[in-house]
C-alpha cells in the first residue's frame, strides 16, 4: 500500500506539473522563475538534510560534479523545457519528454559500459515514429520558423539534458554519495548559478507578477521538486529503479488529459497514433523479454 501510495503520488504530481509550467510562461523571463523555483526547493532540501543530520562535506571533484548535476537535472534541462512550452502544449512537451528513458539507456551504454538488449532498440525506434507522427505535420515542411517544430527540437534538447544530469547522479551513486545530499547541492548550485546569470544578462526579479504565477511557482518547487523527487527516491529503494521507471511512461496520460480539459489540446488521427506509439515503445524498453513471454507461458519459472 506504502509503494502504491508514493507511486500513484509520483506520476499525478510529475503529470500534472506540465500544466503548471504553462502559468510560468510569459510575464516572468524564464531563467527568473528556475531560480525562484530551486531556491525554494534547495531551502527546502538543505532544511530536511540538517534536521537529519545528513553529512554534507565532500571532495571538490564531488561538488564539480554537483555543478553538472545541477546543470543537467536542475538549469539546462528545465529552462529548454520551459522554452518549449512557450511553442507546444504541456501534453506535446510530456510525449517529447517522455524519451528521456530511451536517452538513459543509449548514455548508460556510452557512459557505463551497460550492453543494451535488442528489445531496446526495437522500443527506442516506436517511440521515435510515434514522435514523427505527433509531429508530421509540422516536420514534413522541415520548417525552423515553425512553432511546434522549434518547441519540439527544445523539448529534445532539454530531454538529452536531463538525461546527462542522470549520468552524474548514478556517478555519484557510484561514488557512495547520498542521493538526497546530491540533490540538496545540485539544487543549491542551480539556484546560485541562476541567480548569477540573470544579474550578468540584466533580467530583474520580478516580484510583482499574478497570483497564478506564484500559486504555480510554489507547487512547482514544493510538490513538483521536493515532494515529487522525494516519493522517487523512496520507490527506487522499495521497488527499484525498473518498476519505478515506469512513472515516465504513465505521467504523459495525465498530462495530456489536463491539457485536453484546460488547454483544449485536441485529438486528431496522428495523436492518436504517436500517442500510442510513444507508450508502446516506452513500455518495450522497460519490461525484460521474459516478463513478456511468461504472460504466454503460465508455468514458466518467470511466472511462478
Amino acid at each position: 500500500m506504502k509503494n502504491a501510495v508514493l507511486y500513484l503520488t509520483t506520476v499525478l504530481i510529475w503529470g500534472s506539473t506540465w500544466l503548471a509550467i504553462e502559468f510560468q510562461l510569459g510575464e516572468v523571463n524564464e531563467v527568473v522563475s528556475l531560480f525562484y523555483r530551486f531556491s525554494i526547493a534547495a531551502a527546502c532540501m538543505w532544511a530536511f538534510v540538517v534536521v537529519k543530520k545528513l553529512p554534507m562535506r565532500f571532495s571538490l571533484v564531488d561538488h564539480g560534479y554537483f555543478m553538472l548535476l545541477a546543470l543537467g537535472n536542475f538549469g539546462l534541462n528545465y529552462l529548454f523545457l520551459y522554452w518549449a512550452q512557450g511553442y507546444l502544449t504541456s501534453a506535446m512537451a510530456s510525449i517529447a519528454f517522455s524519451l528521456l528513458l530511451v536517452f538513459n539507456i543509449l548514455n548508460t551504454k556510452l557512459f557505463f559500459k551497460k550492453p543494451i538488449a535488442k528489445r531496446i532498440y526495437f522500443g527506442a525506434g516506436i517511440g521515435v515514429l510515434g514522435i514523427v507522427s505527433l509531429f508530421w505535420h509540422d516536420l514534413k515542411t522541415f520548417d525552423l520558423e515553425n512553432g511546434a517544430l522549434v518547441g519540439l527540437l527544445l523539448a529534445l534538447v532539454g530531454t538529452v539534458c536531463a538525461s546527462l544530469g542522470n549520468m552524474v547522479s548514478v556517478r555519484n551513486s557510484n561514488a557512495q554519495i547520498g542521493v538526497l545530499q546530491g540533490n540538496a547541492w545540485g539544487m543549491l548550485y542551480s539556484g546560485l548559478l541562476l541567480g548569477l546569470y540573470v544579474l550578468i544578462s540584466g533580467e530583474s526579479f520580478v516580484v510583482h507578477a499574478q497570483s497564478s504565477y506564484w500559486l504555480s511557482l510554489g507547487y512547482l518547487a514544493i510538490f513538483g521538486t521536493v515532494i515529487a523527487f522525494a516519493c522517487y527516491f523512496h520507490l527506487l529503494k522499495g521497488i527499484g529503479p525498473e518498476k519505478a521507471s515506469y512513472v515516465i511512461v504513465l505521467f504523459p496520460f495525465v498530462a495530456v488529459t489536463l491539457s485536453t480539459l484546460f488547454e483544449g489540446f485536441e485529438w486528431q488521427s496522428h495523436t492518436f497514433l504517436g500517442f500510442s506509439l510513444v507508450l508502446i515503445g516506452n513500455a518495450l524498453v522497460l519490461t525484460p523479454i521474459e516478463r513478456i513471454k511468461a504472460h504466454f507461458h503460465p508455468l514458466s519459472p518467470v511466472a511462478r
